[in-house]
């Protein structure tokens, strides 16, 4: 079917006797997986209000801080810094590394445990950087950060997805989305009153991520290992009893156990690695989109909103205090929108935000670039205007809205559930290491990129949200609804990655179905 399409799944148990209920376990342990979000959303946010923070600058960057009070200077240029943008990036070069280590790790360890791993490094890194005299222990507090995100960003959604009814999966795993962007919203709330104390300001900005790191590594002792997980370890009474716990002590979980069995056995007739299996050919729609979902999610633009939103104001002519304050406007944009697309994620489908969020994104990206190409010019000499500045705000929090019901979920929620369980680590890992590398290149050049480009650097975006939105239309089928460990039937009826993916055959019938489940794995 071309433009991806709905598929329709008819097969004998593609969902049939799965449970939808949503319980008090599941919710919480969503939750809890979600908040490793949260502090890797305060660790983006919170550089973007430092780096233009008198009191950090002068610690830390006092060459930019002089650029700041010159009394003539290319507005593009201000913060084009080499050593700022590597402490701003060292995070996320260091969490692509990790990643690919997580991969092999979590699938040895279980979801939860890796998790634990995260938070534990969380809670390091926000000691370190809290405690900093040097730009050298800043770095190093970073490189911890990074590893954290690693471990928390390859675990959490796999597991928010393999927890979650299939029915509101989306909606639960989009709950990693919005709690980044709570921990965005609460570092700038923070850098908002810190940059009002005079020296000592930024400590509080980097050491109130120490708190949400404690609850979480105490929290996440408590929640149950996903039962995929487990039955990928061979733990089969251990996933009964998760699945159990999960669904509800009432429900039917033969069903549903027996498919993750099912998944299972296909994992162990393999004896290659999962990241050499994923090469192959009957993986080839995974492998793309692993590559292909994160790559565009970087080039949508997103970096000049969530990374550099204050120094984005300051450039426009905002004082320090009103660029952060513009920075929490947008904040609440984005939850507010990440919240409409937990709703309709799960009703409308992950094609029609796309779609829609790939409207907005253009229209936002070319209104940018013109407004500055008109106002600031190509030397950065010129002052912008209030009237066009005020309109930059606005078109910022319409990108904002328009990256939250599309992209900005969407992209923690496709790669967590599109991959077979054979190869599910391995594609998420190498899908996390990608936008993590990405991220890294996008940190380190940005600055550099807007004091060469000027403007053009928002036209250089525009043109990549026409080429991703083109390919989702054609390549990426509708998964809504469709259980996590059937999602093979879609990828086999797409009309063009069916060359690539066959259907499993007809699983066994009940009766036999129950002796494989209650049998040794």
């Amino acid at each position: 079917m071309h433009g991806g399409g709905v598929v329709t799944l008819s097969s004998a148990g593609a969902g049939d006797g799965y449970s939808s209920e949503i319980t008090f376990t599941v919710v919480m342990s969503c939750l809890m997986a979600a908040s490793g979000g949260l502090i890797f959303g305060y660790d983006i946010s919170i550089t973007g209000g430092l780096t233009q923070m008198q009191s950090f600058l002068k610690a830390f960057f006092p060459d930019i801080l002089e650029k700041m009070n010159a009394a003539t200077q290319d507005e593009y240029c201000i913060f084009d810094s080499q050593l700022l943008t590597t402490f701003v990036s060292s995070l996320y070069l260091a969490g692509m590394f990790a990643c690919l280590v997580a991969g092999h790790i979590t699938k040895k360890i279980g979801r939860r445990n890796s998790m634990l791993i995260g938070a534990s490094l969380f809670f390091v890194g926000s000691v370190l950087n809290c405690t900093a005299v040097n730009v050298a222990m800043l770095v190093i507090g970073r490189v911890f950060l990074g590893f954290a995100v690693g471990f928390t960003n390859q675990s959490a959604p796999v597991y928010l997805a393999e927890i979650a009814p299939a029915r509101w999966r989306g909606a639960f795993t989009s709950i990693f989305h919005f709690f980044l962007n709570v921990g965005m919203f609460v570092a700038d709330l923070v850098n908002y009153r810190a940059n009002t104390i005079a020296v000592w300001g930024w400590r509080l900005s980097l050491g109130v991520g120490i708190v949400p790191a404690t609850v979480i590594l105490v929290g996440a002792a408590f929640i149950p290992d996903s039962p995929n997980s487990l039955v990928l370890r061979g733990k089969t009474d251990a996933a009964r009893a998760s699945l159990q716990r999960i669904r509800g002590r009432s429900a039917d979980v033969g069903v549903e156990l027996r498919d993750i069995v099912q998944a299972a056995e296909e994992d162990r007739r393999h004896e290659s690695g999962a990241f050499r299996r994923i090469v192959r050919r009957e993986y080839r729609p995974h492998l793309v989109m692993a590559v292909a979902i994160p790559l565009f999610f970087e080039l949508t633009g997103m970096i000049v909103v969530t990374l550099f939103t204050p120094l984005l104001f300051y450039t426009i002519g905002f004082t320090s205090q009103k660029a952060i304050l513009g920075s929490i406007i947008t904040d609440v944009v984005s939850l507010v929108s990440i919240a409409v697309a937990a709703v309709a994620v799960d009703r409308v489908g992950r094609r029609s935000l796309f779609m829609v969020g790939g409207g907005i994104l253009l229209a936002c990206l070319v209104a940018m670039a013109w407004i500055f190409g008109a106002e600031l010019g190509t030397n950065g000499e010129k002052a912008m205007s209030r009237p066009y500045a005020v309109a930059v705000v606005a078109v910022v929090c319409l990108f904002t809205a328009g990256f939250g019901v599309s992209w900005g979920p969407l992209k923690w929620i496709i790669p967590s559930e599109i991959y077979p369980l054979e190869v599910r680590s391995a594609g998420q890992a190498m899908s996390e290491a990608i936008s993590l590398a990405l991220t890294f290149a996008q940190t380190q050049s940005f600055l550099n990129m807007l004091c060469s480009f000027k403007y053009g650097s928002f036209a250089y975006n525009a043109g990549w949200v026409v080429v991703m939105t083109v390919f989702i239309f054609f390549f990426l089928p509708e998964t809504k609804g469709v259980p996590i460990e059937s999602l093979r039937e879609v990828w086999a009826r797409h009309w063009y990655w069916k060359r690539f993916v066959k259907p499993l055959p007809t699983p066994p019938p009940p009766s036999s179905a129950s002796k494989v489940v209650d049998g040794p794995v």
